[in-house]
């Protein structure tokens, strides 16, 4: 069974399919042609998978111990016309999840009622909970199987036809179980723990050690007190699985219990005395995660008859309905749309600049939902709340560390803001034409560099893409640790815009910027923390090197590091939101104090006065949703990746031509101390261990599909195979793959589609190969070489032109200008076009040629070149070797638009002046704004080549002071 078992990704796949196959086999059985030999077959069968979900079963509550255990006895004692029909009926309900609304059939079988009852209240129940949503709860104490009924029997005593849910329990007896069942079942909504449990089951747990981790309790012990063992359960349930709502019975010093243990519940209730209060609680508990504030607001303001006198003619669909000629917008839409639009903030509504009511309680369930101190909805997308965080936080002047590779909203952002750049160069993966992530021994060897030139104190933010559009997870905490170590005052973005559901799921949730957060904060906080600190600085060198200290993992000082993250997410790309509905969540522990203000303002000025109301309901919803069910939904979008990559890798005429890129192929080994090669095929206990100790890990909801032996570049492949011929959407392409993204909408029957057409795809392939000519041969191998044998080396960061950078300092640094970079570009007689041989002829005449814009090829989607770049011979044959149709800020009937070696004097001169006077607070060579439009080159056709343009207080600082270092000198920084 254990071989057979390997071929799955998840205990729920298991219980899925082993439900549907029992139903078969049992129907078997009970035909009349089943005899002998075939018998026994199907009796062996049936005698294997009722074992296997034996093992599973008792962690959900349908069909639970009494329908499962007479299920049990009825294949043993050789009924099998009845044992069909249960397991039919079983099997029926799990798949429909009838067992939701309690509509399960079991007529003419009462003894298989999950929890039996006075049938008139039963039916009763049944015809009033069809609607009302259902979830399970975890009891964890030793119970005899009558006391268990007897337990049931209570909590239905106390339901009412008025409540908004309907739960059923599922009680396990030990603590390693409970954490197995909140593992497992995504039903739980809360737990009760009373006193009775012990810390280790009885049951043999070895056959789901392969899908979870079941040494989850080592803390437990016998020895220790109930209270003692209840603290640490709920401290792991919380790990686990934070959405849930703990609860504490008990009969001894209630009183006492709650103050002591409080905080890890929440209620605590007496044992004799609280089963109503309880079963009150849990149903609260689970109504404050169901609000949705806003929703409901704008659901209620749009039933009310308004008179409109406002600048909204479409308000309540008044501008639709009565026209001849539009009516079918209304058909398509729905009326509710425009009956919820509005421009007003009152009535029950509010203010998105300014939120006083529901919409700012809405962001307060979001902020416990995603673990963050403050969140902020955004309507007009994750680019939008990039650049209003970098407002918030950087002043002109300011050095930021920016991962190149980041999304174009990041660079504008800089631009906007006036940031001084340190490009950060992630490891490059040639051979599939991409980058991967940005390694800590770069990021640290860049903030030496600064601490050497002095400058240090000027170092405000970093921002890095976690995880990157391929899928690459950084290891968050650790990098913000060490960051801490030299800059003990650094401000993190992380850009985690395909990165939303991370955080509800247990082992994502590690690798998110909130959850690192917070544990590091707690770890700072921790007593325990400052004699590691002392034991750290103890065995460190006297006089360390800068190798020494890009080698060894850095800790920072508890009494000066400061937790100061952001994280922007794309709410609509990962989870359920309308179209450019985004988040900001915030955990910053100087917000208050040094950024509200800053924050407000630049909100203010990013920010629409006019948002669209259904984007803020949708957030408000998504945000429901996933503190409901986003563990179910996170778990199957991982399944259904992973289910796609075992089809194709698996498949005989598929892997022939394309393969899925694994972790080794994407992350080098250097990276991996783990050195587990494919640690999302080999069970969830060597994921976790690689995702515990690497220092990237691989996001398994991506699925990069290598094709380079099909002939086929990534662009065509989409375009002409996917797109064109079978309505199939990805994002990104490389010059030899396809990323495909399992999200928490698809499906097992999209997967199944998605890999019949690349079976079709591949079949016809493999007959046109043995259909060509001798020539057709010979172009197909040539193109196939090129996309499998010929890397295309990706070129790093150039550098900015010295008239760019920032001279002052004790040593060179890389920093660059970006917004002189620009803004000096505003003036066209600063500028020209040249094409690559032209450039390529004053690069070997010795002559410096600078980017007036920036050059960003669709894919691989990252800037090449930035305003005030130097080109170079690396960028312009990776330019020419690109296979992309779409290429922003570069004309291919003019070509790059450069600046005039005038004008890159003049700006050096103006540095140079003010280098030797004193520095400004607007940066020297930057232009006066321009008083006509910027000219853009006429094209053949007459057009001007308009594309799709993207969208455009300081306590005093000191850089870490290791052994034998001196102090840095203090510098007060601009507010």
């Amino acid at each position: 069974m254990t071989e057979h078992l390997r071929a799955y990704n998840s205990l729920w796949q298991v219980r899925n399919d082993s439900w549907c196959r029992l139903e078969e086999a049992a129907d078997r059985l009970t035909r009349p042609t089943t005899a002998g030999a075939l018998k026994e077959r199907y009796l062996a069968v049936c005698r294997e998978l009722l074992d296997r979900l034996g093992t599973v079963e008792p962690y959900w509550a349908y069909p639970g111990s009494p329908q499962f255990g007479l299920v049990q006895r009825l294949f043993t004692a050789g009924s099998y016309e009845k044992f069909s029909q249960a397991v039919g009926r079983i099997n029926r309900a799990l798949t429909t999840e009838s067992y939701r609304s309690g509509d399960v059939d079991n007529a003419g079988a009462d003894e298989l009622d999950m929890f039996p009852a006075d049938p008139r209240q039963l039916e009763h129940q049944v015809a009033t909970s069809a609607d009302r949503p259902y979830f399970e709860v975890l009891v964890v104490e030793k119970m005899t199987e009558a006391q268990e009924r007897a337990l049931r029997n209570e909590v239905r005593k106390w339901r009412r036809p008025d409540d908004e849910f309907v739960y059923e329990l599922v009680v396990v007896s030990s603590g390693d179980e409970a954490l197995i069942a909140a593992r497992l079942n995504v039903n739980l909504q809360a737990v009760v723990i009373r006193r009775r449990f012990s810390h280790q089951s009885t049951r043999d747990l070895s056959t789901l050690s392969e899908f979870i981790d079941t040494a989850v309790t080592t803390e437990l012990a016998d020895h220790q007190s109930p209270e003692e063992r209840a603290q640490i359960l709920a401290v792991s349930l919380g790990e686990l699985r934070p959405e849930l709502d703990l609860y504490l019975m008990t009969e001894i010093d209630v009183e006492d219990i709650a103050g002591r243990l409080g905080q890890y519940f929440r209620r605590v209730f007496h044992a004799r005395e609280g089963m109503l209060e309880l079963h009150l609680s849990i149903l609260q508990g689970v109504a404050a995660r169901y609000r949705t504030p806003f929703f409901s607001a704008l659901k209620q303001y749009s039933h009310r008859p308004t008179g409109v006198f406002h600048a909204l003619p479409i308000s309540q669909g008044k501008s639709i309905v009565n026209s001849h000629w539009i009516k079918d917008m209304v058909g398509f839409y729905g009326l509710d749309v425009f009956m919820a639009e509005t421009s007003a903030t009152c009535g029950g509504l509010d203010s998105l600049l300014e939120p006083t009511g529901p919409l700012r309680e809405s962001q307060q369930l979001a902020a416990q939902a995603y673990g963050s101190r403050h969140t902020y909805f955004v309507t007009n997308g994750t680019s939008t709340a990039n650049k209003i965080v970098t407002q918030a936080l950087v002043a002109p002047g300011d050095i930021v560390l920016l991962d190149r590779n980041c999304h174009q909203s990041h660079h504008y952002g800089m631009m906007l803001a006036g940031a001084n750049v340190v490009y950060l160069e992630a490891y490059p993966l040639n051979e599939y034409s991409m980058y991967g992530a940005v390694p800590l021994r770069e990021i640290k060897s860049k903030l030496l560099a600064l601490k050497r030139a002095g400058k240090l104190d000027r170092v405000k933010m970093m921002s890095l893409t976690n995880c990157t559009f391929d899928g690459i997870v950084y290891d968050v905490e650790r990098v913000m640790e060490e960051c801490l170590a030299i800059k003990p005052d650094l401000v993190f973005l992380w850009d985690e815009a395909w990165f939303a559901f991370a955080r509800f799921h247990p082992v994502y949730r590690t690798r998110t910027a909130m959850a690192s957060a917070r544990a590091l904060r707690e770890r700072l906080q921790d007593p325990g923390y400052r004699a590691r600190y002392e034991e750290f600085l103890a065995t460190a060198p006297e006089t360390p090197s800068e190798e020494a200290l890009l080698e060894r993992r850095l800790i920072p000082d508890p009494a000066r590091a400061r937790v100061r993250v952001y994280a922007t997410q794309s709410t609509h790309k990962t989870l359920t939101a309308l179209r450019q509905g985004s988040m900001i969540h915030v955990f910053d522990q100087d917000f208050d104090q040094k950024v509200a203000e800053p924050f407000h303002e630049a909100y203010m000025a990013h920010t629409s006065t006019s948002p669209n109301y259904q984007i803020l309901a949708s957030l408000d919803l998504g945000r429901r949703q996933v503190a409901l069910e986003g563990v179910e939904l996170v778990q199957r979008q991982i399944e259904n990746a992973m289910q796609l990559r075992d089809a194709i890798d698996n498949h005989p005429l598929l892997s022939r031509y394309m393969r899925c890129l694994r972790t080794s192929d994407l992350i080098p080994e250097g990276f991996r101390p783990s050195a587990i090669e494919q640690p999302l095929r080999s069970g969830l206990r060597n994921m976790m261990a690689a995702w515990d100790q690497d220092e990237f890990v691989l996001d398994p909801s991506r699925i990069t599909l290598y094709i380079g032996p099909t002939g086929y570049d990534g662009d065509t492949f989409k375009r002409t195979q996917l797109m064109d011929r079978y309505g199939i959407q990805i994002n990104k392409t490389s010059r030899n793959s396809v990323l495909f993204m399992t999200n928490i909408g698809t499906t097992r029957s999209s997967v199944a589609f998605l890999v019949e057409v690349l079976v079709n795809i591949a079949r016809e392939l493999d007959q046109n190969i043995s259909e060509m000519s001798l020539g057709e041969r010979e172009h197909f191998e040539r193109a196939v070489y090129r996309l499998t044998e010929m890397s295309l080396p990706l070129p790093d960061f150039s550098g900015f032109h010295p008239a760019f950078l920032d001279h002052s300092g004790s040593e060179p640094t890389p920093e660059g200008d970006v917004r002189r970079g620009f803004y000096l570009s505003y003036d066209d007689t600063n500028c020209e076009y040249l094409s690559g041989e032209l450039i390529e002829q004053r690069l070997d005449a010795g002559v410096d040629v600078v980017s007036a814009t920036y050059v960003t090829p669709y894919p691989p989607g990252f800037p090449v070149l930035v305003p005030g770049q130097v080109f170079s011979r690396e960028i312009l044959q990776f330019m020419r070797d690109l296979d992309t149709p779409e290429i922003h800020g570069y004309l291919p009937e003019f070509g790059y638009r450069v600046y005039t070696e005038k004008a890159i004097e003049m700006v050096s001169e103006s540095v140079g002046s003010a280098r030797n006077g004193h520095r400004s607070a607007e940066p020297a060579g930057a232009p006066t704004p321009p008083k006509t439009p910027r000219k853009k080159p006429v094209r053949r056709d007459g057009s001007n080549g308009d594309g799709n343009v993207p969208e455009v207080g300081q306590d005093e600082l000191l850089g870490q002071q290791f052994p034998g270092d001196a102090v840095d000198p203090a510098s007060t920084q601009r507010p």
